[in-house]
């Protein structure tokens, strides 16, 4: 059993944590020690948790970045239990949503407008924190235990330095807000801020799962008129209606043409924003094909194996006058961003319950992973107290 934050503060707290000890195995539920933070961290009681595709593949990944024994996940939110020295930004019983990507508010890049992709803190999947380059989970036996993404959402309690921590009001729903965390946020984000997506666009989305979906909520947030989903699998058309997808492309059925010349017809040209949301070379070259010569952009989205490479025509490129972009949740600020998402969640504008297809006790995760690994599930809420 954790122990309370009056007693633990300032001291280890011994909690459970589900850990990933070999890759490929189910997690192990067991008891382990969290140090307390170190000056800028915040240690963290983790209210609720969810699980994203990344967790699924870091979980399998037998060579690093994979390591092992680690705490995975990074989709949550929590209540600040302590805060280590010189913390100013946060203090002890506020609410918040633990962000993988850095926002420290003082290099050049987080104070422009131009990038979410802080200097001080560049991202990288990490096993440490990222201030000291150590951890604060060991096992019952002293033995360390590796951090996933600066977050490892997966414990009762956790520690995170304070660039990748955004305060929110504690009036939120918690399983709505953990959802912006990463890839819902991600999704939403690349349609806002990423590709600026107009009022009366077209737009066109390559793979249909959560974050293909969140394109689809965020694209119509902005006021897209027509939003085109291709996938191969055509059951995933009447799940999207409910995000605002209007037309559907069966990957698999468009018998001679290639995909992109059906969207070029279907658009009268071309779409004038595209999204990769697979995570396939072959897409992007795809969506790229698919984008309105002149003015068309194509977000990345999705992160093909080790490697892999995308081959465009040089004289494509010089004579389409298209653009191709990387994202990184979504071009979202964390400090700034998501507090906008969540009011209009909180407006009903955003719709994000509508993700949570399925809700587990934190005793149960290896029944969320199994989920999420079958197709069964957009996103699936873990409970760390039920």
């Amino acid at each position: 059993m954790a122990a309370t934050s009056s007693e633990g503060e300032g001291k280890p707290i011994r909690c459970k944590a589900a850990v990933a000890r070999r890759p490929g195995e189910s997690l192990v539920i067991e008891e382990i020690m969290v140090a307390p933070p170190m000056p800028r961290e915040v240690r963290i009681r983790i209210i609720c948790s969810s699980i994203c595709h990344i967790d699924l593949t870091f979980s399998d990944m037998q060579d690093p970045p994979g390591f092992f024994p680690r705490i995975l996940g990074h989709e949550a939110i929590g209540v600040v239990e302590s805060v280590g020295k010189n913390v100013t930004e946060v203090t002890k019983g506020d609410v918040v949503i633990p962000i993988f990507l850095p926002d420290c508010g003082e290099c050049i890049d987080c104070k422009s407008t131009k990038s979410n992709l802080c200097t001080n803190f560049p991202f990288k999947v990490s096993p440490w924190m990222p201030r000291h380059e150590n951890t604060r989970f060991t096992d019952l036996n002293g033995e360390i235990i590796h951090h996933f993404m600066y977050v490892s959402s997966f414990s009762e309690y956790t520690v995170v330095t304070f660039a990748n921590v955004t305060k929110i009001d504690p009036e939120i729903p918690p399983n709505g807000a953990c959802l912006l965390s990463c890839g819902i946020g991600a999704g939403v984000g690349a349609a806002w801020r990423t590709a600026g997506v107009e009022p009366g666009s077209t737009v066109a989305i390559f793979g249909l799962g959560s974050i293909g979906l969140a394109v689809a909520e965020g694209a119509r947030l902005c006021g897209a008129t027509k939003i085109i989903g291709v996938d191969v699998n055509p059951e995933k058309f009447e799940v999207g209606k409910k995000f605002g997808l209007t037309d559907f492309v069966h990957a698999g059925e468009c018998g001679s043409k290639p995909v992109s010349q059906v969207i070029t017809e279907m658009t009268d040209g071309g779409a004038d924003y595209c999204f990769e949301c697979v995570g396939m070379a072959s897409l992007v070259q795809d969506a790229y094909a698919s984008c309105r010569k002149g003015w068309g952009k194509t977000i990345v989205l999705g992160l093909d194996k080790p490697g892999s490479r995308i081959s465009l025509s040089c004289s494509e490129v010089l004579h389409g006058g298209k653009t191709i972009q990387g994202n990184l949740f979504g071009g979202l600020k964390p400090k700034s961003h998501v507090s906008i998402l969540l009011k209009r969640y909180m407006d009903k504008e955003l719709q994000l319950d509508e993700f949570v297809t399925h809700e587990v006790s934190f005793k149960d995760i290896n029944k969320a992973f199994d989920l999420l690994r079958n197709g069964q599930c957009l996103r699936c809420m873990i409970w760390m107290d039920n």
